[in-house]
């Protein structure tokens, strides 16, 4: 694990309160789904706390993220509200979106969460117009995009680094690479071991860190928006992650190794974290504070779960609002 230095102990039980309330979220969400409460295609950040959390706690509150397909992680610990989250990916009109964006089209831009989006890739040249709008703002705001590793074989992709590159944009590309993209492990779509070659071809900085490690993504992320928020220019972040579950929920994932869902265990953000706690002595050697964290979290999700269900559907005449047609 590695450390960011003299961190205060609240501001790491922070990191791991985001963490747990991410994990709580998303398993909840996955409960619901299979008791029908949500509907569509569902694409959980289970395993990927680390690096959403990691990156995500440097930033300001003015500052832009974007997501990818599976965005929930990146929106929570951009700081958006769960309850709201939830609503929307039930389908309701309390939602961010009034229940009409659902999982893979959220925004919540009072906390800077801009967009996510179901299109590979397609978030990037959105985070480059976010990057450059911040520039030309003047107020120092920096724009972190995270995507897969399938991104990396898109057109959009390297358009993009390409002119964040030549206007010196505050942006931060962040790949959480888990190793596939979708069902296709990485090896069978590209000859690139590392993405950050891609960056370093546009004359990008560029470095790979252990995705499960969240204050590895911390320190990494903190280097990068002192970069861009000094006019230095984008960086690009690989972080090497895990998905433990399928591409989608429902998937049942044949085309994994059993040895890889063992492995898992091993690479555990929470656990790993938990563990590096102990060892600093800002949790016991039981870790009772970081199960107490844990249940007061749960049992907030619970009451998120709740209100979110019992909040009223749309409106039927409300179709045709918030539709922009041109």
């Amino acid at each position: 694990m590695t450390s960011i230095g003299a961190a205060e102990d609240r501001a790491l039980l922070d990191l791991l309160e985001r963490m747990w309330l991410i994990r709580a979220f998303e398993e909840k969400v996955s409960d619901l789904y299979a008791r029908g409460h949500i509907s569509g295609l569902l694409h959980l950040g289970i395993g990927q706390e680390g690096s959403a959390v990691g990156a995500c706690s440097i930033l300001r509150d003015d500052d832009y993220v974007l997501g990818s397909h599976r965005a929930h992680a990146h929106a929570l610990a951009k700081g958006a509200d769960p309850e709201r989250l939830m609503a929307e990916l039930a389908g309701r009109s309390t939602g961010y979106c009034a229940g009409k964006g659902g999982s893979m089209h959220l925004v919540a831009l009072e906390c800077g969460f801009v967009t996510a989006t179901g299109v590979v890739a397609g978030s990037i040249p959105l985070g480059l117009g976010t990057a450059l709008a911040g520039q030309q703002a003047g107020m120092g705001q920096v724009t972190v995009v995270f995507f897969g590793d399938g991104a990396g074989q898109a057109g959009p992709f390297h358009e993009s680094l390409n002119l964040a590159s030549l206007w010196k944009l505050p942006l931060v590309f962040l790949c959480e690479n888990n190793g596939y993209a979708e069902f296709t492990p990485l090896s069978a779509h590209t000859n690139i071991e590392r993405l950050t070659h891609y960056a370093d071809t546009y004359q990008i900085p560029s470095t790979t860190v252990e995705g499960n490690d969240v204050l590895a993504v911390q320190a990494a992320t903190e280097q990068a928006v002192e970069l861009a928020r000094s006019g230095g220019g984008p960086s690009f972040i690989e972080a090497l992650t895990h998905r433990p579950r399928g591409h989608y929920e429902g998937d049942q994932a044949k085309y994994r190794e059993l040895s890889e869902r063992e492995e898992w265990k091993e690479k555990d953000p929470i656990a790993r974290f938990e563990m590096y706690l102990e060892q600093q002595n800002v949790l016991s050697e039981d870790a009772s504070e970081a199960r107490t964290i844990e249940a007061d979290v749960r049992q907030r999700i619970e009451a998120v779960a709740e209100a979110a269900l019992d909040a009223p559907w749309p409106a039927p005449e409300s179709l045709t609002s918030q539709v922009l047609a041109s």
